[in-house]
């Protein structure tokens, strides 16, 4: 995987597609073997590694959040930071076994910014539509692999990543929504609940009331398990 090469030996991420190193066969192991080696967008660049899924392959629920954070980047796995702790408090209250579940993000590679006058402290910047485009083929094959009954998309990037830019979280959270079809991954019926990301629980003034209606959402999608 590693000598993928992009057309007329131009660099491969800048054809912005994850698709030439996304395996044809094997399972999930095989899949975060070769993401390990991505450069289907620049990000890759920056990033400390590839922050691949995680959890039971043959998972009923699969959560799909945005991109990995600081500590996600330097450990090398999703949810592990402040917004992990949270999530991993809301599912609980939710009845919602994360054993049970598949965690992973949209994009695999930590974006950010630095900022000298912080102590050079890395700020997360917003995945935008090239870069989620680019990443959907680890997604989809996430996807097609663990064959989940409920997907659970957390925020608002998670979100235009699995129904398209046009998904509005304040409008739609807390619903059951259509399965997404994502590069090959194609179920029928509803089977999508969408959510505030647990960050936003963080960042939020009233913090309580916040976590409460992420809770709140979780049911929603724990109800269909």
């Amino acid at each position: 995987m590693a000598d993928v090469e992009g057309e007329d030996g131009a660099e491969p991420e800048e054809a912005y597609s994850a698709e030439p190193f996304v395996p044809r066969r094997g399972g999930l192991a095989a899949l975060r073997k070769a993401a390990a080696e991505c450069r289907g967008c620049p990000l890759h660049r920056e990033a400390t590694q590839t922050v691949f899924g995680e959890g039971d392959a043959g998972a009923r629920i699969v959560l799909v959040g945005e991109q990995p954070g600081d500590q996600e980047d330097r450990r090398g796995r999703p949810f592990v930071g402040p917004a992990g702790g949270v999530l991993t408090r809301a599912l609980e209250e939710a009845g919602i076994d994360q054993d049970q579940a598949y965690v992973t993000n949209a994009v695999k590679h930590f974006k950010f910014t630095l900022v000298p006058e912080r102590g050079k402290r890395r700020i997360h910047k917003t995945p935008n539509l090239h870069e989620l485009t680019a990443c959907r083929p680890w997604l989809g094959a996430e996807l097609r692999l663990v064959d989940p009954e409920v997907i659970v998309a957390l925020g608002a990037t998670a979100g235009k990543a699995l129904l398209g830019p046009s998904f509005r979280v304040t409008r739609q959270r807390g619903m059951l929504l259509p399965c997404p079809a994502v590069d090959g991954y194609a179920p029928s019926g509803e089977c999508l609940v969408a959510t505030i990301h647990p960050s936003a629980v963080l960042r939020a003034d009233d913090r309580e009331a916040v976590y409460q209606g992420l809770v709140a959402d979780l049911r929603v999608a724990a109800g269909l398990l």
